[in-house]
């Protein structure tokens, strides 16, 4: 069994101010990843260790599962992890984007809601 864990940089999450409920998942996700880029960097790092590692297709489920294992590591627990589902999607569009090498390693359906 192979004993090397891929380690991930890992910042405190940051929270954008609501904005109520009329905003779109898609200004919510901006918002966040404003905030946030490394998660993005991380999902891109995941991705690119799975498939040196022989993956021809990734879930961004998973990849947010092995995130907040990551972060809980981290942090010990003490901050909660909260990431919305929601952004799934647009985390896979937007790694598509960065890396359009990878347009068939993730699953992506139409969006349903802007």
């Amino acid at each position: 069994m192979d004993s090397l864990q891929l380690e991930l940089p890992i910042a405190p999450l940051r929270h954008p101010e609501p904005t109520g409920s009329e905003a779109s998942i898609q200004e919510r996700f901006e918002a966040f990843h404003a905030l946030n880029p490394w998660i993005a960097d991380r999902l891109e790092t995941l991705t690119a260790d799975c498939l040196s590692h022989g993956s021809k297709r990734v879930g961004i489920g998973m990849l947010f599962e092995v995130l907040r294992w990551q972060y809980g590591r981290a942090t010990a627990g003490q901050e909660p992890w909260r990431l919305n589902n929601d952004f799934r999607s647009r985390y896979v569009r937007l790694i598509i984007e960065r890396h359009p090498e990878w347009v068939g390693v993730f699953e992506t359906r139409r969006l349903h809601r802007p």
